[in-house]
């Protein structure tokens, strides 16, 4: 995507922190080439959004719960030999031009090309869930835009976590999605069938490296 004038730019992300958006390469000339290049040269996970770089950010307390609910995911797929988990740094091309970054992502064996996790460091994948923490980082137009790359692509459920207010909004598309609170089960539906995880104990005591007690 090439940006005409300066304020289609500004338009398209207005709504994102300014510090995440890279001018170099100009917006709406980056690729996959520019995305590997600053994680090697700087360290920095950057999704390639409409040819622009974006850095992903993401707090510990996100990270940490990202990474208690991708092993829940990740050891029921693998007990019942369903599919894989990739996690935070999982940066996927979607579609051409369009690389995201979900906190975490479920891929059945169906979706793998030959059933296995191909060799390129940004491969040509669709997740069947996609799963993000969100954060005060993280805008409601930012949020919605990647929500329609991810249905636009394919993939069938998206969970939002919502570590704050202790919620999560599971869509099964772009405007359809239920809100779960700590009374509700999260499922894992068609994609999962039989996963089941209580929401509140996806936020109990201990989730966000609070001491949960001592040990009896």
């Amino acid at each position: 995507m090439t940006f005409k004038h300066h304020s289609d730019f500004l338009a398209r992300f207005a709504d994102y922190p300014p510090e995440r958006v890279r001018m170099t390469p100009p917006p709406g000339t980056a690729t996959k080439k520019d995305v590997l290049r600053v994680d090697r040269k700087e360290g920095k996970l950057c999704e390639l959004i409409d040819g622009t770089l974006v850095e992903k950010t993401m707090g510990a307390k996100e990270s940490r719960l990202a990474i208690w609910l991708g092993r829940q995911v990740d050891e029921f797929a693998e007990r019942h030999r369903l599919g894989i988990v990739l996690g935070e740094a999982g940066t996927v091309e979607l579609f051409p031009g369009q690389v995201r970054i979900p906190d975490f992502a479920y891929y059945s064996f169906d979706r793998l090309p030959g059933r296995r996790l191909p060799d390129e460091p940004i491969p040509e994948l669709c997740p069947d869930l996609a799963v993000e923490i969100l954060s005060k980082s993280n805008s409601k137009r930012e949020m919605w835009e990647k929500l329609k790359d991810y249905f636009f692509a394919g993939v069938k459920v998206v969970w939002y976590v919502h570590p704050k207010p202790k919620t999560v909004e599971v869509y099964t598309s772009v405007d359809q999605f239920v809100t779960l609170t700590e009374a509700d089960t999260l499922t894992g539906g068609d994609v999962l069938p039989g996963f089941t995880l209580p929401v509140a104990d996806l936020f109990a005591a201990g989730r966000f490296g609070d001491s949960p007690g001592p040990a009896v």
